[in-house]
C-alpha cells in the first residue's frame, strides 16, 4: 500500500503544472484521511473484538454506521460555501490550489465507507490468521490504482491532482469488494457458531463497542489531524508553495518505510497471548523491524539515490528535489519509532488502556503545532522542513510517554506478565 504515494506523486509530477497539481493532492489526501480517521481503527477493533456471531454482527453494524457518517462528512466539507470557508478561511490556500483541490475531493467520495468495509472485514481475516489474504488484497487494490491512474495519465483529459483522487478512490473500492469475497468463510464461521471463546461475546452490547472504539477513533482523528495542521502552518511559512508540493512526497517515501511497523499493531494485537506471553518475541523483532527500516530511508536520504529518488523516479525538477532532501534527513528515525509506537499501542489496546494512546496523539499534536511555529516562525526554516522536524520532534515526546503508560500496564499485570515496554 505504501508504493501507492510515490507512484502517484510521480505521475502528477509529470502531467501539466505538477508544483501546484502536486500541492493540491497533497491537500486533498490530508483532508480525506482525516475525514476518514473515525473508521481507521475498525481493523484493530475487529482483531481484537470479533469472536463470535454477536460481536461479527454488532461491530458490523457499527462499521456500517461509520462508513455512512464520515461519508456524509465528506459530503458537507464539499458543499460550496462550506469549502470556501474551510480551503480560504482557516488553510489560506492559493486559489489555484484550492481549485484543483476541490475536484480532487469529490474522486475521494467512495474513500471513508470503502476503507471502513474493508479494515472491518481485514480483521476477522486477521483473528483468523488469515494475514496472506490481507496482502492480497492489498495487491489487487495496487493493481486498480495503477489502472485508474494509467487511465487518467494516458486517456483522460484530468489534472494531476484529480488523476490521484480517482486513482486512490478507485482503489479502495476495489479492495474492499475483494476483502469481502476474501473474507467469505470466516464470516461463515463466525455466523454459524464456529468462532472461539463464544462465551466471551455474548453480553457485548454497543455501549461496550463504542466505550472499547471511541478513545481508538478519537487518536486516528487526532492524529491524521497534523497533515491538514502542517498544511495549514506551510500555506504561511517560507516557500509555501514549494513546500506544500514535495510535501506528499517526501510524505510518500517516509511512509514507504514506516508502514512496515504500521502493520506490527495489528500483528501483535492478535500474536500477544494470553497475559502478554509473547511479548519477548514481538519486541525482538520490533527492533528489528525498527533498525532495518530506518537504516532504508537513512540510505535514501545520505547518499546519492536521494538524486536518483526525487528526480529520476518521482519526476521533481531540481529546485523541487532540493526542497525535499533535508526533510527526509530529518526523519530518518521516524520508521524505528513507527514500530515502537505499533507495539506500545498493541500492549495497551491488549490491556485495554486505550486512552493512553488518546492523550499520546493528544500530545503529539500539541507537540507539532508548539514546534513548527519555533522552527518555521520563529527560527524562519522553509515550510517543509520545519513540518517534518516538528512532525519528528513530536513523535519522540508521544513515544516516550507512551513507553511510561505501557511500563505501568506491564507492571499491573498478573505476574506470569513478562516485565518491560
Amino acid at each position: 500500500m505504501a508504493t501507492e504515494g510515490p507512484f502517484l506523486a510521480a505521475i502528477i509530477a509529470r502531467l501539466p503544472d505538477p508544483t501546484v497539481n502536486l500541492a493540491a493532492y497533497g491537500v486533498a489526501f490530508a483532508l480525506a484521511i482525516l475525514i476518514e480517521a473515525p473508521v481507521i481503527m475498525l481493523m484493530s477493533a475487529s482483531t481484537s473484538l470479533v469472536r463470535d456471531r454477536v460481536t461479527y454482527l454488532k461491530l458490523r453494524n457499527f462499521a456500517r454506521f461509520l462508513g455512512v457518517a464520515t461519508t456524509g462528512l465528506l459530503l458537507a466539507v464539499l458543499i460550496p460555501s462550506v469549502y470556501r470557508w474551510l480551503t480560504g478561511t482557516v488553510l489560506g490556500l492559493p486559489p489555484e490550489v484550492a481549485d484543483l483541490t476541490y475536484g480532487a475531493l469529490w474522486f475521494f467520495l467512495p474513500w471513508p465507507a470503502a476503507i471502513a468495509y474493508r479494515r472491518f472485514l481485514q480483521g476477522v481475516l486477521i483473528r483468523a490468521g488469515k494475514t496472506r489474504l490481507v496482502a492480497w488484497g492489498t495487491l489487487i487494490r495496487l493493481f486498480g490504482m495503477v489502472i485508474a491512474a494509467l487511465a487518467g495519465f494516458f486517456v483522460l483529459d484530468l489534472p494531476g491532482a484529480w488523476v490521484g483522487g480517482l486513482a486512490l478512490g478507485t482503489g479502495v473500492t476495489v479492495e474492499a469488494i475483494a476483502a469481502r469475497f476474501m473474507a467469505a468463510s470466516s464470516v461463515r464461521d463466525l455466523l454459524e457458531g464456529k468462532g472461539d471463546l463464544e462465551a466471551r461475546g455474548r453480553n457485548v452490547t454497543y455501549r461496550d463497542i463504542a466505550k472499547f472504539y471511541f478513545p481508538l477513533a478519537l487518536t486516528s482523528f487526532i492524529g491524521l489531524s497534523i497533515q491538514p495542521l502542517l498544511t495549514f502552518f506551510m500555506g504561511r511559512s517560507i516557500a509555501p508553495l514549494e513546500s506544500l508540493a514535495v510535501f506528499p512526497v517526501v510524505h510518500a517515501l517516509s511512509f514507504f518505510f514506516r508502514s512496515m511497523g504500521l502493520a506490527l499493531q495489528d500483528t501483535a494485537i492478535a500474536l500477544m497471548g494470553e497475559r502478554f506471553t509473547h511479548l519477548p518475541e514481538l519486541k525482538k523483532f520490533a527492533l528489528g523491524l525498527g533498525l532495518a527500516t530506518s537504516t532504508g530511508l537513512a540510505l535514501v536520504a545520505f547518499t546519492p539515490l536521494s538524486r536518483l529518488w526525487f528526480e529520476t523516479v518521482s519526476g521533481l525538477t531540481s529546485e523541487l528535489a532540493s526542497f525535499a532532501l533535508t526533510p527526509t534527513q530529518v526523519i530518518v528515525p521516524l520508521p524505528f519509532l513507527a514500530v515502537l509506537l505499533s507495539l506500545q499501542r498493541a500492549i495497551l489496546v491488549e490491556g485495554r488502556k486505550t486512552h493512553y494512546i488518546t492523550v499520546a496523539s493528544a500530545l503529539e499534536v500539541g507537540c507539532v503545532a508548539v514546534l513548527f511555529i519555533l522552527l518555521g516562525f520563529r527560527l524562519d526554516l522553509v515550510g517543509a522542513t520545519a513540518a517534518f522536524g516538528a512532525f519528528m520532534g513530536a513523535r519522540l515526546v508521544s513515544v516516550s510517554y507512551l513507553l511510561v503508560r505501557c511500563r505501568s500496564v506491564l507492571r499491573d499485570a498478573p505476574a506470569s506478565t513478562p516485565r518491560g515496554a
